[in-house]
């Protein structure tokens, strides 16, 4: 007669400490390691460096940080929810200074160094049971104390921060167009400068990693501190709407710019993730954020590496993902007609959620035969399947005159066709009509 046994197996929690030398460090370990935790150390990293190629390696699942810990910003915190290890910061008690900084690197879970092993435990497993978001929205931050009670804090990033006494949430409008030049920058500064004068507050935002060239048509500086400025400021402090500000240029009452980067090699400082914190920002700070966009989807450099790699168009993704809507640049030509209708296959297989609006640009007759308007429109339908939102005619003479003295068409020619093209597809997407003028006699 055979008997039936049941045997249960307790699988532990495996977690990584980096303490950086702190006093709670020993006392934690040697109590874990005393008592019939459901957690485990599976290793105990001397930095930041140790902890992040630990956790690639996936031996833990929940990283243990002190918040005094060396080199530990909101990179350090991608590289761990990349890695699917759920960072829990272990901060003074009381400290809210201490506090409102690890929040702003995006640790969701914090506990005092003073807790007991056994609140510490619980902390630490629901820590594990919960998905991390590095997406940059609000969040929820329990601070564990006694273990009868505990304590839920808010962020302080969450809800609407409030710019000059009113509290907004504005929309993002990414520009995008396919490799080719086929006025994406054009068509961001214009787009903005109207929704500006439709009485929108407007923020123009130069996201494009492979050299952007905003600040030069504007005739600002292009050193000036912009979007790398305000991605480094996310990965340290909270960055609010006031803070963003103050990276901005005012050109006017209702349009602010953040310039981009004019060296490409500098794409490293756009990470996505400050990206998106940036974009979360602008949302409280403008009715309507326009951003400039690289051309490339690509992310190749993804397979091929075995750790996280850097994503060089990671920033534009990030863009179209957090995007209400995208603007879709096409050049009016047969060259320019293909590589559009391949972008919006690519723009597919990017799965971008946003709402696609068409701007044919650089209209212009003889490129192609008969009516080029009516043409283009036939052969977008024909093979995208898609009607265009705005056809933007060619203006070479007033885009000069106003890149030689770096100004906008709206200031330097406001009677220009293609100013007053853009104009309609502004009224468009912000739903708001021009203010008519009275006639003088």
């Amino acid at each position: 007669m055979w008997t039936a046994v049941a045997v249960v197996l307790t699988v532990k929690l495996p977690i990584l400490i980096a303490a950086g030398g702190a006093a709670w460090e020993a006392a934690l370990v040697s109590e874990l390691e005393r008592g019939s935790s459901s957690v485990t150390v599976a290793r105990r990293c001397v930095d930041i460096v140790d902890l992040l190629a630990v956790a690639a390696s996936g031996q833990g699942r929940v990283a243990l940080i002190a918040s005094s810990l060396r080199r530990l910003d909101a990179d350090a915190v991608d590289r761990l929810i990349a890695a699917n290890v759920v960072p829990v910061g272990v901060v003074p008690r009381g400290n809210t200074s201490v506090e409102d900084r690890m929040r702003a690197l995006g640790i969701e879970h914090l506990v005092p160094d003073d807790a007991d092993p056994g609140v510490l435990t619980a902390v630490l497993v629901d820590a594990a049971s919960v998905r991390v978001r590095a997406d940059g929205n609000s969040r929820t931050t329990r601070m564990f104390g006694d273990p009868a009670t505990s304590l839920a804090i808010p962020p302080g990033s969450g809800g609407p921060v409030p710019v000059g006494g009113l509290s907004r949430s504005g929309s993002v409008i990414a520009v995008w167009g396919p490799t080719g030049a086929p006025g994406r920058t054009t068509v961001a500064i214009t787009l903005a400068d109207e929704l500006a004068r439709l009485g929108t507050l407007a923020l123009l935002v130069d996201a494009d990693v492979y050299g952007g060239t905003v600040a030069a048509q504007l005739g600002l500086l292009d050193e000036s501190p912009g979007l790398a400025a305000a991605c480094r400021q996310s990965s340290s402090v909270r960055l609010d709407a006031p803070a963003l500000a103050g990276l901005c240029w005012q050109l006017s009452p209702n349009l602010r710019v953040l310039t981009g980067v004019p060296l490409a090699s500098r794409w490293p400082e756009l990470r996505p993730p400050a990206v998106s914190a940036v974009l979360a920002a602008a949302r409280q700070l403008a009715d309507c954020t326009v951003v400039d966009c690289g051309f490339c989807l690509e992310s190749d450099e993804e397979i091929s590496f075995d750790t996280l790699a850097p994503r060089r168009n990671g920033a534009t993704l990030a863009v179209l993902d957090a995007a209400d809507a995208v603007v879709v640049v096409g050049s009016g030509d047969p060259i320019g007609m293909q590589r559009l209708i391949r972008g919006l296959a690519d723009l597919r297989d990017a799965e971008v959620d946003a709402t696609l609006w068409i701007a044919l640009n650089k209209v212009r007759r003889g490129v192609v035969p008969g009516d080029p308007s009516a043409e283009l429109s036939a052969a977008l339908e024909q093979f995208a399947g898609r009607t265009p939102a705005a056809l933007l005619p060619y203006d070479r003479e007033a885009l000069d005159a106003a890149l030689a003295i770096g100004r906008t068409l709206g200031e330097e020619r406001p009677s220009s066709p293609l100013r007053k093209a853009v104009q309609g597809l502004a009224m468009t997407l912000s739903g708001r009509p021009v203010a008519e003028r009275r006639r003088r006699r």
